[in-house]
């Protein structure tokens, strides 16, 4: 994406669906490159210094690559990871759901004080109700999400985030987005939040 276009959470959608269905490249590597993008570009306008794509982050386990993250005087203060389920929701939301706990917890162990956020982009065109749960995948991935966010101190529950969004699409029908768990808006303005609150003088405020 050019640098001087102004990024929205609709640009991200569009360039994941060029990506993943248009071009058939469902897996690439940089179908949720324009996301991280807007990510940066949001978390900055806020006042957050030191966001970039694609940064290592030490965990108590390993060092794992986060798709985004502020880095301020040598030590990470928020990451942020983007995940899309097009396909497959069966077998992919458990193993979504297994992984986040999993890689926040990996980096929270490390540094109790970080922010935590996740971004899903959830293709609706292949929900269906899981018997098992009695209900759609989507619905149950909302529930599970909702759970496992909103960590606050001084519980610094480990393997939660502060915050999410669920964004629904409809890849069979069009690149629009239908719905999201929370503005985009809200989300970002509760990231930076907890960072300025844990960590003072890291948001340049006007």
């Amino acid at each position: 994406m050019s640098d001087s276009l102004e990024l929205t959470a609709q640009h991200a959608v569009t360039d994941l669906y060029r990506i993943a269905v248009a071009e058939g490249k469902a897996t690439s590597v940089r179908r949720l490159d324009c996301l991280a993008e807007y990510c940066v570009q949001e978390l900055t306008r806020r006042g957050l210094q030191g966001v970039t794509k694609e940064a290592s982050v030490p965990g108590a386990g390993r060092i794992k690559k986060w798709d985004v993250a502020c880095c301020i005087g040598g030590k990470f203060r928020l990451v942020i990871s983007l995940k899309s389920l097009l396909r497959n929701l069966g077998g992919t939301v458990p193993n979504r759901i297994d992984d986040m706990m999993g890689e926040v917890a990996n980096a929270q162990l490390h540094s109790p004080e970080l922010v935590t956020g996740y971004v899903m982009i959830f293709n609706v065109a292949g929900d269906r109700v899981s018997p098992r749960h009695g209900t759609t995948w989507c619905e149950l991935l909302t529930r599970r999400l909702k759970s496992l966010s909103g960590r606050r101190p001084p519980a610094w529950t480990i393997g939660t985030v502060e915050d999410f969004v669920l964004v629904q699409v409809d890849f069979g029908q069009s690149p629009e987005i239908l719905a999201t768990s929370q503005p985009f808006g809200a989300f970002f303005d509760t990231l930076v939040a907890h960072v300025a609150e844990r960590n003072p003088g890291a948001v340049r405020t006007t």
